[in-house]
Parts: C-alpha cells; structure tokens; sequence
C-alpha cells in the first residue's frame, strides 16, 4: 500500500466549557521530522505526543498543533476564588507586619490581581493525558486515511507512465536487430573505403566492436526488470519512497545509456521520451512515504 506523506486532519472534544483542538498536516521530507505547536499549559504532553506520532509515521515534515480553546458560546464564566492562595498571603502579610509594622497592608484590588487568585473552573490538566491519547489516535486515523487516498492517486500516476515506458521498450526492442544489422553494413564500407589494406577478418574484429557499442539489448532488459520492481513495491506493504527514489536513479542511468548508445534517431527518441516519463513519475516518487 502507497502511502503519500501529505495529509490533513483535525479533530477535537469538549471538556466542561473548553474545547482540546488537535490539528494534524504534514507535507514531504525525506527523513520523519515532528513539529510541535502547543499550548504552554499543555507542552507536558508533547512526549506522548511524538511517541504515538512516531509510532504509527515514517516519513514526512508532520506539524502537530494542540491547544486548549475556551468556548465564549457557553455564557459568563464562573469565577472561583483561590482560598489557600488567599490563606497564603495573609499569613505572609502578617509575618511583614510583624517584622515591619509600619509596612501598608494589601488592598482587595491588589488581593484580586494577584497571579492565580481569580480563575475559572479549572481543568485539572492531567485528567487530559487519556483524552490527549484518545484524540491523537482518531486524528491519526483520519490523518493516515488522507495519506492513503493521496498515495492510491501517486500509485495510479506511476503505474500509468510505467505502462507508457513498457510501450516504448517494446517498440524499440525489435528494432535492435536491424540498426545494429545497419550499423555493421555501414561501418564495414568505411572500413573498407577509408583503409584498403585491411583484410576481411580484421574489419569483422573492428565491426564487432563498434557494434557492441550500440547494442542496447542489455539495457532494455534492465529497464524491464526495473519497471517489474516499482510495480512489485507498489503493491507491496510498507514505506516505500526511499526503495521507489533509488529505482528512479536506476531507471534513469539506463535510459541515458539507451540515449548515448543509440544509433538510430527513433531510438533515441525513444530514450528522450522514457526520461521524461521517468522524470514525471521520480516527482510522485518524492511524496511517497
């Protein structure tokens, strides 16, 4: 199964009057990279986080936002005094006092302002990790549901230029023959023509060579066996984006061979159109997971 290593989702639950927000988009990279944006009262559960990330992705540069979202549709928030916090202060007051008795005493709107004194209801925030957990899981299944559905497309685009390249492998393969045939003939005339004391031994010796030289049996036989491979790792379970990445380069080294070897201009043809169609399907490869 392809897996592309873009993707979307985003899921969230109710908790009281807040809203856990989890977002989930990832574009492609070619090794795992997480990107966490979280909310500072929440940065403790990044490490669960990147653990069930990492547990379920191999490739890609995913973000990963988490925030706790207050719902203003739920009506005026309930404020609760902090009694020990309050309790606190009066004692420390009094230890001033005592020691400096002159010192002025705090006013109600100092009590009031005092960092952590008014709230809302709060929300115990380790009563989230099994929520956190649950949540990350949905979004993930969402999230790999997309990249699934954009990797069957990539798989498609492949397998469409893979079939376009075999067409073009099997019109040129029996057209081998005849142009090293043709090649022969012609370099045998100059042979002759150009050293007339050469005897009929020497010049299949040098005829020979030259025309292996542009025999390309050997590299349509590689293209073939190459173009069996992506589509066996097409179907195939597991990343494949690295293995489909380095049958590209393979693909591309033979067709450059086929290019420069070809002595016939249909051939090379032939060779410029399969480097387009392998340089069309190593631009899917690149967001394979």
């Amino acid at each position: 199964m392809i897996y592309s290593m873009t993707g979307y989702a985003v899921q969230q639950r109710e908790i009281g009057r807040a809203v856990v927000h989890l977002e989930l988009r990832s574009v492609n990279s070619r090794y795992l990279d997480l990107v966490f944006r979280v909310a500072d009262d929440l940065r403790q559960f990044e490490p669960q986080l990147r653990e069930i990330l990492g547990a379920r992705l191999a490739r890609g540069k995913l973000e990963c936002r988490l925030n706790l979202q207050v719902d203003a549709a739920a009506g005026t928030p309930q404020l609760a005094l902090n009694h020990a916090l309050l309790g606190q202060l009066r004692e420390a007051e009094a230890a001033v006092r005592a020691e400096l008795p002159e010192a002025g005493g705090l006013s109600v709107a100092e009590v009031l302002r005092w960092p952590g004194m008014l709230g809302e209801q709060r929300i115990d925030i380790d009563t989230l990790r099994p929520l956190v957990g649950e949540l990350t899981e949905a979004a993930l299944d969402d999230f790999v549901a997309s990249r699934e559905r954009e990797g069957g497309k990539l798989a498609a685009a492949i397998r469409e230029r893979i079939d376009g390249m075999r067409a073009l492998v099997a019109r040129v393969a029996p057209r081998i023959p005849e142009v090293v045939a043709d090649y022969r003939a012609r370099v045998t005339a100059r042979l002759r023509e150009a050293v007339d004391t050469l005897d009929d031994e020497r010049i299949r010796q040098e005829v020979a060579v030259f025309a292996q030289r542009v025999d390309v049996d050997e590299e349509l036989s590689r293209l073939a066996a190459h173009l069996d491979e992506v589509e066996r790792i097409l179907d195939a379970k597991g990343p494949a984006g690295k293995r489909l990445d380095f049958l590209m380069q393979e693909l591309n080294r033979e067709a450059n061979t086929l290019a420069s070897k070809s002595a016939a201009g249909d051939v090379s043809a032939a060779a410029m159109e399969m480097k387009l169609l392998i340089e069309q399907m190593r631009e899917q490869v690149q967001n394979i997971e």
